[in-house]
């Protein structure tokens, strides 16, 4: 039986629910759930990664009444990379992405996922932060990672499951955080609306 929805096209999002043997089916408005939604002006890092992930359950919770769906709960999450106060969202293109892992090179960032769960009259919300350190890249690795289409549909322009997992020194925090969904924090939002895991 289904146990939820989720507010979001992330192939990584389903893996890692499936992981956790969760029934669920995507659910995104018509418009998708495409760019990064622009920070507003004066908004820190670390409050836009929430807002983006409350408005992103919101908008799937409003497509489930819209469409007539079962009423189920609805989860959502948004990833933002953070370096320097600044955030690092998907690359626009080529160029971009070589910036982004220029700027990544060789420093510490924070990953910051936020996850939000709808339902009923209850918004609910956590927030998975954890640094990541890059060894130094050369010009010619981030030649090579560009060249392997990776980046581009992802925070920070890398995917620590996929080619970029090289790139990393250390890690502290949450790996499926920075993934794109923090399991830890996830599992305790489900407890709350009674979806409980072994």
């Amino acid at each position: 039986m289904t146990a939820l929805y989720l507010a979001s096209r992330s192939p990584r999002r389903t893996e890692l629910l499936r992981q956790l043997r969760i029934d669920h089916q995507v659910l995104v408005p018509p418009a998708g759930d495409g760019p990064d939604e622009p920070q507003l002006p004066g908004e820190p890092a670390a409050e836009y990664v929430r807002r983006t992930a409350r408005e992103k359950a919101m908008r799937g919770e409003q497509a489930m009444r819209d469409l007539g769906l079962p009423a189920l709960p609805v989860l959502a999450a948004d990833t933002t990379v953070i370096l320097d106060g600044d955030v690092l969202g998907k690359p626009a293109d080529r160029a971009d992405a070589m910036r982004i892992l220029a700027r990544l090179s060789g420093s510490a960032h924070e990953v910051h996922t936020a996850v939000a769960l709808a339902h009923g009259d209850r918004l609910l919300e956590d927030v998975s932060v954890t640094t990541v350190r890059f060894r130094p890249l050369a010009p010619a690795d981030i030649e090579r990672y560009c060249d392997s289409g990776e980046p581009y549909d992802k925070a920070g322009a890398y995917g620590i499951q996929g080619l970029a997992g090289v790139f990393v020194e250390r890690i502290d925090g949450s790996f499926t955080g920075v993934m794109g969904l923090p399991l830890f924090e996830t599992a305790r939002l489900l407890a709350k609306v009674g979806i409980v895991l072994p």
